[in-house]
């Protein structure tokens, strides 16, 4: 569906990119605590490495607010805001930051964004969709509000603040997002891109009335030069204080950029490599620091703009890095008149489909503990800031899911028709009073043996019961405590007179029972391919074959 030419969809959309980068840019490097100009050549190299090597087709990399003040965090003690030791520091950090990356990728850590779970996802974008958005007001209305990624100091801000609205910085800016509001209703009659529009109409506005003179604020003087080549030194000594720093800088701009490819991609249907995303941004990274480039990663507000232009490839991206270049050196007077409160609004419309209504509402029927998982990275992001939201959400998934291996689904067993299904779910499901069968859903391991020894003692309580079948269909392997643990089961239940039978293993389970010996404590003929061998082989003992008995036959069975 995402279809069109060139010039229908690719170029303008880079132009927008392009055209956004600019006054981002600029901004982003002061945040650095480096001069305006760092910021545009970050726009610049970065932005075609990942074009070529990357596998997001709508990430756009560049300079970032989440970056850019982890830069400002890590440098200010060494060095100097804006000396020329600083410059260097801060370009030397990209390049190890993106040595880390490409080695990380090499070694296929790709696997570390596994972490980044569906709900972490959602709770991050939709809260940094947010926290971008609020810091645009300041753009939107004229007022001097400091930007903050933390909304209670944002909100705090805007409650103290005595300046009065720009009402003509406002008018400009609604004026863009109902443009926006309209191109999107016609959208199927309208062929020109609705942020190109908004641009060169804000910009001959901005122009034609001189609304600079009545005190709106316009992107001004850029200025001009592309960067040279150069190969950033420091000492030796310098490195080993910059290592942690650029190690925190690879992880964090990874998993930014991924989690924001990542809601991409699923909103277009298409595959990412992880350890190839890791691989681009860490060469984005190497060549972008030989042509003065400070820490990149791929940018929330410019993907969004990117992908809300139509672009359906990675040649966007080239297209609005040539055009950074090309205003570097000839296009600074075209974007003098561009006002701020434009670019705001391309922002505010672009970062609102970035924000997730469907997810957790859908997770909160469905998976409760998730729908929580979303809300507390969603609430950390917003309030605490990005880093902490994401670190807080792996967090939370990682004990969530170790919760999950150690109280994993366990049940007892009643016959429906002549298959044995969950009692709890089937009522009708006929129990004998004395056998006990149960089955255990997980691989049997170190984190949840006891649980499953506590398990079965618990449904035995009360109940005079001559056999305990267990079910192992669902147990994948079984580990040295697990073997342990069985054994500890079986002796505790022959104490109580209790006979124990093992039903329907899977081939590696069977192989490991007989390996360990576990099958001289269970007896080779109290193992079974199925409950229903068990119980028939209980009540007339020795009618059933050895090749549906023994577990020294199961291996040849295919599974």
């Amino acid at each position: 569906a995402e279809t069109g030419t060139f010039a229908e969809v690719l170029l303008p959309a880079g132009i927008t990119v392009g055209i956004m980068l600019v006054p981002q840019g600029m901004a982003y490097a002061l945040i650095a605590g480096l001069p305006i100009v760092y910021g545009l050549y970050a726009s610049l190299i970065p932005g075609i490495i990942y074009a070529l090597t990357g596998t997001s087709r709508q990430l756009s990399v560049g300079p970032v607010a989440m970056d850019s003040l982890l830069v400002a965090a890590g440098l200010s003690s060494m060095a100097i805001s804006g000396s020329e030791n600083y410059i260097a520091l801060a370009i030397v950090l990209a390049l190890m930051m993106g040595a880390i990356q490409l080695l990380l990728g090499i070694l296929k850590a790709g696997f570390l964004v596994n972490f980044l779970s569906k709900p972490i996802v959602s709770g991050f974008t939709s809260a940094a969709a947010i926290i971008i958005s609020v810091n645009q007001i300041s753009n939107l209305t004229g007022l001097d509000i400091p930007r903050n990624n933390r909304i209670q100091n944002f909100l705090s801000s805007l409650l103290t603040l005595e300046s009065n609205i720009h009402w003509p910085t406002v008018i400009m800016g609604l004026s863009g997002i109902l443009i926006f509001v309209v191109f999107k209703k016609f959208k199927s009659r309208l062929k020109i891109p609705a942020a190109l529009t908004v641009v060169i109409l804000g910009i001959l506005a901005a122009w034609g009335l001189d609304l600079e003179a009545n005190g709106m604020s316009v992107v001004g003087i850029i200025p001009e030069g592309l960067p040279s080549f150069s190969i950033p030194k420091v000492d030796n000594e310098v490195l080993a204080d910059l290592l942690p720093i650029a190690m925190t800088l690879a992880l964090v701009a990874f998993m930014e950029a991924y989690s924001v490819a990542k809601a991409v991609e699923e909103k277009h249907d298409y595959k990412i490599d992880a350890n190839q995303e890791l691989k681009a941004l860490g060469l984005s990274n190497i060549i972008g620091s030989v042509f003065q480039s400070y820490p990149t990663t791929g940018g929330f507000s410019r993907t969004a703009v990117n992908d809300g232009a139509g672009a359906v490839t990675p040649m966007s991206s080239i297209i609005a890095s040539l055009l950074i270049g090309l205003t570097l050196i000839l296009l600074t007077p075209v974007f003098y008149h561009l006002p701020q409160s434009i670019l705001a609004a391309i922002i505010i419309v672009a970062v609102s489909g970035l924000i997730d209504y469907k997810t957790p509402i859908s997770l909160w029927k469905v998976h409760k503990l998730e729908a929580v998982l979303l809300l507390i990275t969603f609430l950390t992001t917003l309030t605490v800031g990005m880093v902490e939201g994401i670190g807080t959400g792996v967090v939370i998934s990682i004990v969530f899911l170790v919760y999950k291996q150690m109280h994993p689904h366990f049940t007892e067993l009643g016959e429906v028709q002549g298959v044995y299904r969950n009692t709890s779910r089937f009522p009708e499901a006929l129990i004998r009073e004395d056998v006990l069968i149960v089955r255990f859903d997980s691989a049997l391991h170190f984190a949840n043996h006891r649980f499953l020894h506590k398990s079965i003692n618990g449904l035995l309580e009360g109940r005079k019961v001559s056999t305990v079948i267990l079910c192992a269909e669902a147990i994948a392997y079984v580990d040295a405590s697990g073997i342990h643990s069985l054994e500890g089961l079986i002796n505790d239940l022959e104490k109580r007179g209790i006979d124990f039978r093992l039903a329907a293993a899977k081939g590696p389970v069977r192989d490991v029972i007989k390996a360990s010996k576990l099958i001289a404590k269970i007896g080779k003929t109290h193992c079974y391919a199925s409950i229903k061998n068990a119980l028939i082989d209980m009540d007339n003992p020795g009618t059933l074959g050895d090749n549906v008995r023994h577990v020294a036959t199961q291996t040849e069975i295919k599974e």
